[in-house]
Formats: structure tokens, sequence, C-alpha cells
């Protein structure tokens, strides 16, 4: 029988004693006349250093993980809980359900560049550049690239994303404005297809490329696609 989600509306397992939640700190009886924070040597002690943001990490990498090993349907809340080593509740506190935490975890900021103030003949290869580097450094584009190849709401998620955060690079180069969204797929096409091969699928002679050598391979094609006035 397939597990499902916890409602938002169930109630938090009861706990023993006054536990902390995960965003603030453990608390104590305060004598009259006295301060919490009060070390024995009359100083304020730092306040302990709260732990959510750590923890909404930990819920977003373990989703991340599973909705690529499981697709978005066979995934639940209470397995990406299991995998972050936290309680349930916490992952609805924090996303509601299982649809708030994939639009979380799916969200994507590629950081195009400005191509406004690059030689015209040089904007493919800028981006191309930008986006190997982009990949090596966030682990989150190569996961949600793993979700996109497993189920329909990911490649979907993935597809949107980088055809809405391209448009303002062509809207720069463009000679043919209302070709844009036509240009922006054809990028995604080739940006997304050699990430897959590179930091998904790892094909040895896509990995074994130097930057260079996948600049100047793809540069040319992007470039076409950017600035070219017919097909």
């Amino acid at each position: 029988m397939a597990e499902h989600a916890p409602s938002a509306a169930d109630p938090a397992p009861a706990a023993s004693g006054a536990a902390p939640d995960d965003e603030a700190s453990a608390t104590s009886a305060v004598m009259p006349g006295t301060t919490a924070d009060a070390a024995p040597g009359g100083e304020a002690e730092p306040a302990r250093p709260r732990r959510s943001a750590a923890t909404r990490a930990a819920i977003l990498a373990a989703a991340r993980d599973r909705f690529a090993a499981d697709g978005y349907e066979r995934a639940t809340i209470r397995s990406i809980a299991r995998d972050a080593d936290i309680d349930p509740s916490m992952v609805m506190r924090y996303y509601g359900n299982k649809a708030g935490l994939f639009a979380a975890a799916s969200e994507i900021e590629v950081h195009a560049p400005d191509l406004s103030h690059v030689p015209r003949d040089e904007a493919g290869a800028r981006l191309v550049r930008h986006f190997l580097e982009r990949w090596e450094r966030d682990e989150t584009l190569t996961g949600m690239m793993r979700v996109g190849v497993t189920n329909e709401a990911g490649a979907q998620r993935m597809r949107g994303v980088f055809a809405e955060q391209i448009k303002p690079v062509l809207a720069a180069v463009c000679p043919v404005p209302e070709e844009a969204p036509t240009r922006a797929a054809l990028i995604a096409s080739q940006i997304l297809g050699m990430a897959l091969c590179r930091y998904v699928l790892h094909i040895p002679p896509a990995v074994d490329l130097g930057h260079d050598e996948v600049v100047a391979w793809l540069a040319p094609t992007i470039q076409r696609y950017l600035t070219a006035e017919h097909p």
C-alpha cells in the first residue's frame, strides 16, 4: 500500500517535557532578577544559533534526491524526512505539503549573464562558459536535472526555468524579438543536453572534455541561436 504524507492538519506527536522546536533554542527557568544569557562572570553569553537554515537545506537536499530516485508520485514526506533525519512534522511545518516541498526543491536561479556589454561575436562562448561554471559549483542544478529525467513534473519545471531565465539574455542580442521563446528553447536543449551527458549520465567523452573544449564545440551553435537572423 502506498505511503501517504501526513496532512498539514495532523497534530505533531506529543513529547514529554518541554522539547524545543527546530528554530528556538532550549529555554531554562530564570530566577527573578537574573538574565537567562548571563554567564557566571556576569557577561552575557552569545545566543545559540538558529538551526532553521540548516534544517531547510537538509530537507531540500533529501527531497531532490528522493524525487530523483522515486519520482514525484512515489516520493513521500515520510521518506524525505527519514533521509533528512528529522521528524515529518518539520517538513510539513516548513513546506506545508509535498507540492510545496517540490516547488521549493525545484527553485533554481541560473544567474544568466548580461550579454549587452559582451562583444556580439563572443556571446555564445560567454553563455556556455557561464553554465559550465555554474553547474560545477551548484549541486542543486544537477539534482534537479535528475528529477527532470525521472518524472514529468521535474521536466516541466526545468523547461520553464530555463526558458524564462534565458529570455533576458536574448533580449539583449536577439535580432528577431518575436523568436525569443523558440531560441530560448533551442539554447536550453544544448545547455541541458550537455549537462545531462556530463553531470548526470557521466558519458566519458563528455566528462573528459575540458572547459575550453566544451566551449569550442558548443559556442558556435549557441551563438547562432542567439544572434543569427535566420535558421
